[in-house]
C-alpha cells in the first residue's frame, strides 16, 4: 500500500485486506488480457505479438506520471517511497535467468500464477519451478550472498545517473513508449503477413496518446512546487487565525477542565523538552517536542485524535511554533496555552487581587482561582485526571528493509 498507509489514507490493519483485493483484481485484467497465454507472452521475443510490451510502458508511463503528478497535488509524498537498492550484478545474472525463463516457459512469475489457477498444466510446471529455485537460492543464501549483494550502487534512480531531471526523463520516457508503440505494431503486421494499416495509431489509441503526452508537457511546465497543497491551511486563513489570537486557550479555561474531568476534552502536548517533560508537566500530558510536531509518527497520533489538543511550554512561544506547523498542514482543533505553563502558574499561585470593589463576574473568578490553587498544591487535581486510565501509544520509528531483504 506504499504511502497511503503513512498518509492516513488505508487503515494499517486493513493493509493484507487490501492488498488481497488489489491482487484478486490484477489477476483478473491479466488473465483478461490474454496473459495467461504462454504464446503471447512469448510473442514478444519471435516478433509476432508485443502486447506485453505495449502493457509494460503503459504501466510505466502511468504509474510514473501518476506519481510526479500527485506528489505534486500532495496526495503522495515521494520521501515515503521505498525504494530497492540496486546490485549490479546480481540484477544482470537475474535477468538473464529470468529471460530464458521467460523463453523457455512463456510465462513470467505473476502470469504463470494466473494460467496456473485456471488450470493449465504448462504454468503450473512453471510455478513448480519456480518454487524449486526459491527453496534452493534460500537454502544456500550464504553461498549465494556474495554475488547477491555484489555491485552495490545504493538506491539510484536513472535520471540521477543520466544527470538530468526527473521530470524530463519521465516526458521522454513517454515519447520512447509511444514511439514503441508505432514501431511493435509495425513489426507485428510485417511478421505476421498483414497489410500496413493506415495511420500511426489505432483510432482506439489516439485519445489516450495525446492525453500522456499532454500531462508530461504539463509537468514540465509547472512551477518546481505548488503554493499550498489540497489538505493544507492557506497562508492568509492562518495569517488571520494568529493575528486574531484565536489558537489561545487562557488559564481558567485550563484550568476548570482539570478540576472537572467530564468536562475536559482536552488532549495536553508538552512541547518542551526531554528533560524539562521529566521534571514536571500537567497532569494527564503526553510529551511531543516542538521539533517534532511533524515527525510522521507524531503527526499520525495527532491526526488520529478525536478531541482537541492543545500545546503548552514554559511560554506560548515553543507552541505556537507547533501550532503554526500543524496548523499549516491542515490541522484543524489545536490550541496553545495562553503564556505557557509560567503564565498559568502565575494566574493560579501568585496572581493578586486588585483592591476595590469588584462585580460579580470578578468575584466568582476569584473565587474560583482560590479553589484552583486549593486542589493544584493538595495534589486533587492530579487525582481527578488520573481517575481513569489511559492508553498508551507509542511511536515505533518505521527502518526499510536490510539488504537481502528485499522482492520483486
Amino acid at each position: 500500500m506504499g504511502p497511503l498507509i503513512p498518509q492516513g489514507f488505508v487503515n494499517p490493519d486493513l493493509n493484507l485486506f487490501f492488498a488481497f483485493v488489489i491482487g484478486l483484481g490484477f489477476g483478473y485484467v491479466l488473465e483478461q488480457g490474454g496473459f495467461s497465454n504462454s504464446r503471447k507472452l512469448a510473442g514478444v521475443f519471435y516478433g509476432y505479438d508485443f502486447v506485453v510490451l505495449r502493457v509494460f510502458f503503459t504501466a510505466a508511463i502511468t504509474a510514473a506520471l501518476g506519481l510526479l503528478l500527485f506528489n505534486y497535488m500532495g496526495w503522495v509524498n515521494y520521501d515515503l517511497l521505498y525504494i530497492n537498492p540496486t546490485y549490479l550484478w546480481s540484477a544482470l545474472v537475474g535477468g538473464v535467468i529470468m529471460g530464458f525463463g521467460f523463453i523457455l516457459g512463456g510465462f513470467c512469475p505473476g502470469t504463470s500464477m494466473v494460467a496456473a489457477v485456471i488450470g493449465k498444466i504448462d504454468a503450473m510446471v512453471f510455478v513448480l519451478g519456480l518454487m524449486i529455485g526459491v527453496f534452493f537460492f534460500g537454502s544456500f543464501y550464504d553461498e549465494f550472498a556474495p554475488l547477491y549483494t555484489s555491485g552495490d550502487l545504493g538506491r539510484i534512480f536513472i535520471y540521477d545517473t543520466l544527470g538530468m531531471n526527473r521530470e524530463w526523463f519521465v516526458f521522454l520516457l513517454v515519447l520512447v513508449a509511444l514511439a514503441a508503440f508505432i514501431v511493435t505494431r509495425k513489426i507485428e503486421d510485417k511478421v505476421n503477413g498483414l497489410e500496413p494499416r493506415q495511420g500511426l495509431f489505432a483510432p482506439l489509441y489516439v485519445g489516450p496518446f495525446f492525453l500522456m503526452i499532454g500531462v508530461a508537457v504539463l509537468l514540465l511546465l509547472l512551477p518546481e512546487s505548488p503554493r499550498a497543497k489540497w489538505f493544507e491551511t492557506d497562508a492568509k486563513t492562518l495569517l488571520t487565525e494568529a493575528a486574531e489570537g484565536k489558537q489561545y486557550v487562557d488559564a481558567n479555561e485550563l484550568a476548570y477542565k482539570l478540576l472537572n474531568s467530564k468536562e475536559n476534552d482536552f488532549l495536553l502536548v508538552d512541547v518542551r523538552n526531554d528533560a524539562a517533560f521529566a521534571e514536571f508537566t500537567l497532569p494527564g500530558a503526553i510529551h511531543i517536542p516542538a521539533a517534532k510536531v511533524l515527525d510522521m509518527g507524531y503527526k499520525k497520533l495527532l491526526r488520529e485524535k478525536k478531541q482537541p489538543i492543545l500545546f503548552f511550554g514554559f511560554d506560548d512561544t515553543d507552541a505556537n511554533q507547533a501550532w503554526i506547523a500543524l496548523r499549516r498542514s491542515g490541522l484543524n482543533d489545536i490550541y496553545v496555552l495562553e503564556g505557557g505553563l509560567n503564565g498559568f502558574f502565575y494566574h493560579i499561585f501568585q496572581a493578586k487581587n486588585k483592591p476595590g470593589k469588584h462585580n460579580e463576574m470578578q468575584q466568582f473568578e476569584t473565587r474560583f482561582i482560590e479553589r484552583a490553587r486549593e486542589a493544584f498544591q493538595s495534589g486533587e487535581a492530579a487525582q481527578k485526571i488520573n481517575k481513569k486510565a489511559k492508553p498508551v501509544t507509542t511511536i515505533v520509528e518505521m527502518e526499510a528493509p536490510s539488504a537481502g531483504q528485499g522482492g520483486c
